[in-house]
């Protein structure tokens, strides 16, 4: 075995202490999510397109029954995260003890945050804690009150009633039909 040298030389350079201390949450995030929200607002196809029961039809064959499913999925997308919000607010309205807990631990975080926008420091046993682990302490304090609520089994059936619900819809939309009369329309213009 023969031995290897390798040259490691160079100046490393050391971030200020302001980067090495960096938050959980950057807001500088945030408008990110608000575009994303705005392009899912705008890319919402039209309800009544969205649930036209002649447009439902058996696929002939199955490649174009992967091939409509994609489409539909590309297509419908925003409705289908709306069909997931609102499977979501039906679970919670029908769950009563887990709309109680969910808003409790929203109405924690929000006094946290409150109390932190005041600029008054939360002190745990002399050590002061950031926004962040207060945040992580409130979650940690809310799963076994989820878990007593059932917030598990609530979770697995909205994501396999969603999951039903847009494969049932993305299979037998016939999109082909509303892709045809779209694109007949931008070439008579």
């Amino acid at each position: 075995m023969t031995d290897v040298n390798i040259e490691v030389s160079g100046d490393i350079e050391v971030p200020p202490a302001s980067q090495t201390n960096q938050k959980f949450f950057q807001f500088n995030q945030l408008p990110q999510a608000k575009e994303w929200i705005q392009e899912r607002k705008q890319n919402i196809r039209p309800w009544l397109q969205f649930v036209q029961t002649s447009n439902f039809k058996l696929p002939q064959s199955l490649p174009r029954l992967s091939r409509r499913f994609t489409k539909n999925i590309e297509y419908f997308q925003s409705n289908y995260i709306f069909v997931f919000l609102i499977l979501i607010a039906y679970c919670l309205i029908t769950s009563p003890l887990l709309l109680l807990a969910v808003v409790g631990s929203l109405y924690v975080g929000y006094q946290l945050s409150k109390r932190h926008a005041e600029n008054k420091k939360f002190v745990v046993f002399g050590r002061e804690l950031t926004l962040a682990h207060q945040y992580g302490i409130v979650a940690a304090c809310s799963m076994p009150v989820f878990y007593l609520v059932g917030a598990g089994a609530a979770m697995f059936w909205v994501l396999g009633a969603s999951f039903f619900v847009i494969s049932l819809h993305a299979c037998f939309y016939n999109i082909d039909a509303i892709v045809e009369d779209e694109f007949t329309l931008l070439q008579s213009v």
